[in-house]
């Protein structure tokens, strides 16, 4: 044939190795490398398995968590980018809503439990019983800790905590009893009713188990907590690079664990209280003394404070505030109004949906940043998440505007020369 055509051998040689000298070397170079991709895949693959190359068997190990107890902790930081954008600051929060219990108390209801175990206080699967007075996220927490570790817990909270609440705590298998909201100084005021609970189960020896007050507020094991673990996610996560920490007290346990830890590490940290109204610890960081102007006589409507944001602000100090009080460097106030307007502001720009505390410890960052100017790294707490709060804080948020990015962070911080909070009945729960 082709001699037929009068083309020699020798020429046709010629052509065909000029044509493979012509191809590029990088094109040779990756048709020999995925031919040898599809020889190591085949040469891997033997009686229907895939095999582990060494490489592969350095880098690969179990993550197994045990137990719903091993869900805690190690939470995402993430970096809110429209609080960011607004500041020229790099505001991050740490996502506690993400622990398996949805926030952060999960972490303290666990090293409560775990410290009375070791101290021979508890004994799983023995009928012993958790004793806690709360209408917040401790409730719920203890209640999924202690049905994993084989206890019962027994709730006490105010008569109007949240529907939400509620049926979370009786889904857990708590006990829920109800109080009438009081001043702790009264003995049925619903920490006082707890603590009551399990000393008249522990003085009945007809009664099967043990009783244990949990007592959040002067049990050391919470700010040890956020000393032992919160506050060393932060440092790693952040590479140590941390100018603000912004956070609320309810029990005071994660401000106090968080900047003990910080602070020894970062002598020039800035740590901020975020204080809703009512609550007395905004005056006793900027002015030492505890007091709050809803306190006074004849304007007081309730037992302790009026606001919508419930899980932080006291108005007392319990001995978890009082270890880190002397490393709060500063305290904003904010009101209803701005924590109604940023927890909106949040969805419409960010697709977060949080609860009241976390819209506080939000406004103040966003305050706080604007006052120290662009370029700093400020980080704050994401308690947890909104659905815990639909039937009170956010019932009264109103509706989402169908416009993306319909609120400006300006609107929110307007609102704190002109507010009025005088609507709002609802006092600060635990």
């Amino acid at each position: 044939m082709i001699g037929r055509i009068g083309v020699s051998p020798q020429l046709l040689l010629g052509f065909s190795l000029g044509i493979l000298l012509s191809a590029s070397y990088n094109e040779i170079c990756s048709l020999l490398s995925r031919l040898r991709v599809v020889q190591d895949d085949d040469s891997k693959f033997e009686g229907g398995r895939i095999q582990m190359t060494g490489e592969e068997a350095g880098v690969v190990k179990k993550e197994i968590r045990v137990g719903v107890e091993g869900l805690i902790g190690n939470t995402p930081l993430m970096k809110i980018k429209s609080l960011s954008d607004a500041t020229g600051c790099d505001i991050l929060a740490k996502v506690e809503m993400m622990n398996p219990g949805g926030s952060a108390k999960d972490r303290i209801a666990l090293a409560i439990v775990e410290r009375a175990e070791a101290e021979g206080h508890l004994r799983p699967n023995s009928g012993d019983v958790v004793y806690e007075g709360t209408s917040g996220s401790t409730g719920i927490s203890l209640a999924m800790i202690c049905r994993a570790k084989g206890y019962r817990a027994h709730i006490c909270l105010p008569d109007d905590t949240s529907t939400e609440k509620v049926d979370l705590l009786e889904k857990l298998g708590a006990e829920v009893e109800k109080v009438p909201p009081a001043s702790i100084v009264d003995k049925r005021q619903y920490v006082n009713q707890a603590r009551s609970r399990a000393i008249e189960r522990n003085n009945d020896d007809r009664i099967e188990g043990r009783g244990l007050f949990a007592d959040q507020f002067e049990n050391e094991a919470n700010w040890k907590a956020h000393y032992d673990h919160t506050g060393p996610e932060i440092y790693r996560q952040t590479g140590g690079q941390v100018d603000v920490v912004v956070a609320g007290a309810g029990t005071g346990g994660t401000i106090s664990g968080v900047s003990r830890y910080l602070k020894r590490r970062l002598p020039n940290l800035k740590v901020v209280l975020a204080d809703p109204p009512g609550s007395g610890l905004y005056n006793k960081v900027k002015y030492g003394v505890m007091f709050d102007i809803k306190e006074r006589e004849g304007t007081r409507r309730r037992h302790q404070v009026d606001t919508l944001v419930e899980g932080i602000g006291i108005n007392r100090i319990t001995r978890n505030f009082d270890v880190g009080r002397p490393l709060v460097d500063d305290a904003i106030r904010v009101t209803d109004e701005e924590s109604l307007a940023m927890a909106k502001f949040l969805v419409e720009h960010d697709g977060l949906f949080v609860g009241s505390s976390t819209a506080v410890n939000c406004v103040a960052a966003a305050k706080y940043a604007l006052k120290i100017g662009p370029g700093h790294t400020i980080v704050t707490i994401i308690c947890d998440s909104g659905t815990r709060h639909l039937s009170k804080f956010w019932k009264v948020v109103g509706p989402i505007s169908g416009e993306l990015a319909a609120s400006s962070l300006e609107d929110i911080l307007d609102l704190s020369s002109t507010t009025n909070t005088s609507r709002t009945n609802t006092p600060v729960n635990r």
